[in-house]
């Protein structure tokens, strides 16, 4: 005899109508990870060095460094080494311990060969803000309208980086109009050149210290939507956290996750900016970096802001870098490969890089974060598509990291999609997917049936 429900229809009616506000919520402000490639790194350059050729400028100096130092696959073997003998963080259940074998370390070194000679640049900022510095207006203003003309052409012909925009001044009183009349400028003559929004388009809004500025900025996006005859919310922007008061306001409470949703959507990504956040608590100078205790105190509130958001999260940089005698450059790529895989370990998926000579080991140690937790990943993923048995039961919440984190090596060319299709039986659409869900799509679950029929 079926037992009758003791909560009727109108007490769940109620229930649905208690938490209309709270579905609402989740639903506007927690829509989960969003549908979009995150560059592995930013790039950073002055305005006044910007030139349409500087990613393959970079890619070749950055060969040419590494050539100059013992080629890729003795740079690549050190990489290697080093992320043995790094601590780090705990291995988790199923990645492979032991060291690659020599041909996996040739493959490694050729795919970051291939890389720097194909994509050196994922993400290129043009600075106006820090790396630029104050200049007169007119200079400022004659380069603000060549560079968006310049990428305007980059992106017609096919070669501008997936992603490029600038990073202007940030919006306290004394550089407040300077940095918003060139974002103006560069907004203006590239929205005209190009004949709308480019998707390649990101825009920096740097030192923010309050939610206003937020705000603010918002206001700037709709007034130039208005101007350029754009759809509302066309506009996007990142947020570089730069300052203490952006982590802690004046009334005790955390700021980061409100200025977050001051946003109003219109947030793409929130970077840490190491060296101006660790001088503003106090940190001397000599010991300012990536992984200082103060810096992972900040990345951690940063990154509880935006889980669930879709907003992406960048980790910061490292000023010291590989140029000079062979030992200064050896020790620069060593510290730089540990900071990105630190970064990696600890969920951060981007960095920046600011000379041509980090991109090597920004590659070796990204790709290889990728490509020694791939077959596992891959493994995991199969077992849970296809229902197999196997000694780790995985639930919708970790299939749906174990598809981002291939998603990811997928997207920078750490791994390829016919790697990826033999490893899981599912192709890029499908993963994507399952990187939003956890779960396939109808077409999918279909076939999985047919197959387990077989």
């Amino acid at each position: 005899m079926a037992t009758e429900a003791a909560l009727d229809d109108s007490t769940l009616a109620a229930i649905d109508e208690q938490l209309r506000d709270t579905d609402a919520h989740l639903g506007n402000d927690y829509p989960g990870e969003r549908d979009a490639r995150q560059a592995v790194h930013t790039v950073y350059v002055p305005a006044d060095v910007y030139t349409p050729d500087l990613p393959a400028v970079w890619g070749q100096r950055a060969l040419d460094a590494v050539g100059e130092h013992g080629g890729m696959l003795r740079l690549a073997q050190r990489v290697v080494e080093a992320s043995r003998e790094e601590p780090g963080l705990v291995r988790p259940l199923g990645v492979h311990d032991d060291a690659p074998d020599a041909q996996e370390i040739e493959s490694l070194a050729a795919a970051v060969t291939q890389k720097l000679r194909e994509e050196p640049i994922e993400d290129l900022r043009i600075d106006f803000e820090d790396g630029f510095g104050n200049r007169p207006d007119e200079e400022e203003d004659s380069l603000a309208i060549a560079a968006a003309e310049h990428v305007a052409q980059t992106i017609a012909q096919g070669s501008s980086p997936a992603f490029v925009g600038i990073r202007f001044k940030c919006l306290e009183a004394p550089v407040r109009r300077r940095g918003l009349r060139t974002l103006d400028l560069f907004v203006s003559t590239l929205i005209r050149a190009h004949g709308g929004v480019p998707e390649q388009l990101v825009l920096t809004l740097p030192k923010v210290s309050t939610v206003e500025q937020i705000r603010a900025m918002v206001t700037a996006c709709r007034a130039l939507e208005r101007a350029l005859d754009l759809a509302d919310g066309s506009l996007r922007f990142e947020v570089q956290v730069e300052t203490p008061q952006l982590i802690l306001g004046a009334d005790g409470l955390i700021t980061i996750a409100p200025a977050l949703h001051a946003g109003e959507g219109r947030i793409t990504s929130l970077h840490y900016g190491t060296y101006d956040y660790s001088a503003s608590v106090g940190v001397a100078a000599a010991y300012q970096a990536m992984d200082h205790p103060a810096a992972d105190f900040a990345k951690q509130h940063m990154q509880l802001a935006v889980a669930g958001t879709g907003v992406h999260l960048s980790d910061g940089s490292t000023n010291l870098l590989p140029v000079g005698d062979a030992e200064t450059v050896n020790a620069a790529w060593g510290l730089h490969a540990a900071l990105i895989r630190r970064h990696l370990q600890s969920g951060i998926y981007q960095g920046w890089d600011l000379h041509p000579s980090q991109l090597p080991t920004r590659f070796l140690a990204t790709f290889l974060f990728f490509r020694e937790g791939f077959g596992s990943a891959a493994r995991r993923l199969r077992n849970y598509v296809f229902k197999e048995s196997s000694g780790v039961l995985d639930e919708p919440a970790t299939a749906k990291a174990l598809a981002r984190y291939l998603a990811r090596g997928l997207a920078c060319g750490a791994v390829s999609a016919q790697e990826l299709n033999e490893a899981t039986g599912v192709g890029p659409d499908d993963l994507a997917h399952l990187a939003r869900t956890g779960l396939l799509p109808d077409h999918s679950a279909h076939q999985t049936e047919e197959r387990n029929s077989q």
